[in-house]
């Protein structure tokens, strides 16, 4: 299942780094969550987990504030894999339960963060795959002294849009 192959990466992640205390995730339908939940719950960790959604996509920020499911429209123009306008509710529970907070970071916020995954590391990110360092840039003030990391997933944007993100 698609849980089962993201919560690999996770549990990679969390075996390669013991010191790890927070960890971003994206969130789009919720799957790369539920893996991260199920990744720290099998090793028994204490990783902080925080959930990453588009301002432009709101529903996973309005439900966790709810605690109930909330539909929310989608203007995102750049982070298409954050594009949900209902959350699924297996993951929404989920969510509820292991999730500390959820950040949601602005188009703008995606686009730099793709910019600067591009000029530091030379890797292509998807606006949902550079969201995460996004909501990382905007707690940086909060996180001295912690470990922090995020899962940079995606390379899924047209040459087109990356080119004139870049040059824009």
């Amino acid at each position: 299942s698609l849980v089962k192959g993201v919560a690999s990466y996770s549990l990679e992640l969390m075996r390669a780094v013991p010191s790890l205390g927070v960890l971003y995730v994206p969130i789009g339908l919720g799957s790369g969550m539920c893996g991260a939940v199920a990744a720290r719950e099998a090793l028994g960790r204490r990783v902080e987990l925080v959930g990453v959604v588009s301002q432009h996509a709101p529903t996973y920020a309005r439900s966790f504030r709810a605690h109930c499911s909330v539909e929310a429209p989608v203007s995102t123009r750049i982070a298409d894999g954050l594009a949900c306008r209902s959350p699924d509710p297996n993951a929404l529970s989920i969510i509820l339960r292991h999730v500390s907070r959820i950040v949601e970071v602005s188009d703008d916020e995606v686009e730099r963060a793709m910019s600067l995954l591009y000029a530091c590391t030379h890797n292509v990110a998807e606006g949902a795959g550079a969201a995460a360092l996004a909501a990382i840039a905007r707690e940086r003030g909060q996180l001295t002294g912690k470990c922090v990391a995020f899962p940079l997933s995606g390379a899924n944007v047209d040459r087109s849009v990356f080119g004139a993100m870049l040059l824009g």
